[in-house]
């Protein structure tokens, strides 16, 4: 097997890098307000936005546990990553018009128009944590899937991603995000095609793969991933693709309303192209590469990468395992920092300037960027390499559908009074960690697996939607508010 990486494949890597700071410059000189910065002023093409919502939907964890899981199992991480594709049709059905009607300065500043503005600030505290881990969960990745399988250094694999997306997000916002986005769409386009070819020479031929492949490799479902719990995944990737920041500021950006929906057809139909392609080679190494020890599987598709790419090709799918890393936290950070700016920063200021706006969302992107290393850090220290899929699953449990339920039933339930949404956010979050700590003991750790902890915290969070419906009932004039709010989403 090859070992470390060679002059060109570190030129390939710095080349990357450097298109990707270019276009921040380029674009630092084009955002001249924060609307610009954070797409509110709605003028990105449908296409634009629907390959960088593609490109926000997944990252090196995708490349990282799901490669692990096509190691072990065969096509179950593509069943699973297939069940995205009927969540973005429906966010294409139901959503895409609401969304781009809700939102106009943040993801979530319809929250205190359609429930309080206490809910929307409590929203913006409670709600970054989660955004923070679920980065940081990315940064990890990319630094197994480099670092552990390639031998670039982990520490410099999560540092230099870091500041670099920091960097272009800080000096460009939205528009350089986007640009960057196509950009690195294109580099894994080039390493996603030119892998599985040489994998299948290397397994002996199509006939030969399927023939040693081990029993049940082409099954749907496998070990604990039952159809029950596709069920669960499936509630719980739809709640993700349909509440994400980041992606609802893709559909809020575009330049139309018919936009928004011709932007989430092209992802359903990337999402459903793309999963049997990007995991075959971990699916194939099954075959040449049958004994890779269970402690290393995290970063099977780097290992295959290595054993199969000429030099200069695996700097390109570091390249490629940047782009899928970076798109996606460029996107976060862009969105959280429209949170913080917006939701935090502007409703404390007083008759802030334009520069002064500038300012405060580059400030919110640095702010953002900072922790979400930092954290990482932290994170690589108490996981290691355990199962990363198992703990981004654990993560979402807790805090997904005390945040998702809210802001779904915001823009469909007339019922729900505007007072129950912080009820239902902080009630469905306290449940959550409650159950996650009662999951510490040996004899109910089953509590934390997603198939558990998922259902009974987003049934938490619906019955104290319900509760504080019940307790805190809207007066007439909340009541005309709130109808009219749903009047404007569902007009036609």
């Amino acid at each position: 097997m090859k070992s470390g990486l060679a002059f060109l494949d570190y030129a390939v890597i710095a080349a990357f890098f450097t298109v990707m700071i270019g276009v921040g410059v380029y674009y630092s000189r084009r955002s001249k307000s924060s609307d610009q910065f954070f797409g509110n002023d709605k003028s990105v093409p449908w296409w634009l936005s629907g390959i960088s919502f593609y490109m926000n939907s997944f990252s090196a964890l995708a490349f990282v546990m799901y490669s692990a899981l096509a190691y072990k199992f065969g096509w179950v991480p593509v069943t699973v990553s297939w069940l995205s594709v009927p969540a973005v049709l429906l966010g294409a059905w139901f959503l895409a018009v609401r969304w781009r009607r809700a939102a106009k300065t943040s993801p979530i500043d319809y929250i205190a128009e359609r429930y309080t503005p206490e809910m929307c600030r409590t929203l913006a505290i409670l709600g970054l944590p989660m955004q923070l881990l679920d980065n940081a969960l990315k940064l990890l990745a990319i630094g197994t899937v480099v670092g552990v399988g390639m031998g670039f250094p982990l520490f410099w694999s999560i540092c230099i991603s870091g500041v670099i997306i920091v960097l272009y997000t800080f000096l460009g916002g939205l528009k350089a995000t986007l640009a960057c986005d196509f950009i690195q769409f294109l580099v894994i386009l080039v390493v996603v095609f030119a892998l599985p070819p040489l994998c299948l020479e290397r397994a002996g031929g199509l006939a030969n793969f399927i023939d040693k492949a081990p029993p049940g490799f082409f099954d749907f479902t496998a070990g604990k991933y039952t159809w029950g719990y596709m069920l669960v995944f499936f509630c719980c990737v739809g709640s993700t693709l349909s509440t994400n920041w980041s992606l609802v500021q893709r559909y809020y950006s575009t330049k139309s309303e018919k936009d928004a929906k011709k932007m989430a057809y092209l992802v359903a139909a990337l999402l459903f192209v793309g999963p049997p392609i990007f995991f075959f080679p971990a699916m194939a190494a099954r075959v040449f590469m049958p004994d890779i020890p269970e402690d290393q599987m995290n970063g099977v598709y780097a290992l295959v990468c290595r054993e199969v790419l000429p030099i200069g090709m695996i700097g390109m799918v570091i390249a490629a395992m940047f782009s899928a890393t970076m798109s996606s936290l460029a996107g976060n950070f862009n969105a959280a920092a429209a949170v913080v700016t917006n939701e935090l920063y502007l409703k404390v200021a007083k008759n802030p300037s334009a520069r002064a706006k500038m300012v405060a969302a580059r400030a919110a992107t640095v702010l953002v960027g900072g922790l979400v290393v930092a954290l990482t850090f932290v994170m690589q220290y108490a996981q290691g390499a355990d199962d990363l899929f198992n703990l981004s699953n654990k993560v979402f449990g807790v805090f997904l559908p005390p945040i998702a339920i809210p802001m779904l039933c915001g823009i469909f339930v007339r019922r729900f009074s505007r007072r129950s949404g912080l009820m239902g956010l902080v009630g469905g979050i306290v449940v959550g960690l409650a159950i996650f700590i009662v999951g510490a003991k040996p004899e109910l750790a089953y509590l934390r697996e997603m198939i558990w902890i998922f259902p009974m915290t987003a049934a938490a969070t619906i019955v104290f939607l319900v509760l504080g419906t019940k307790l805190f009932p809207d007066r007439p004039d909340d009541r005309a508010a709130v109808d009219a709010f749903m009047d404007r989403l569902s007009a036609r």
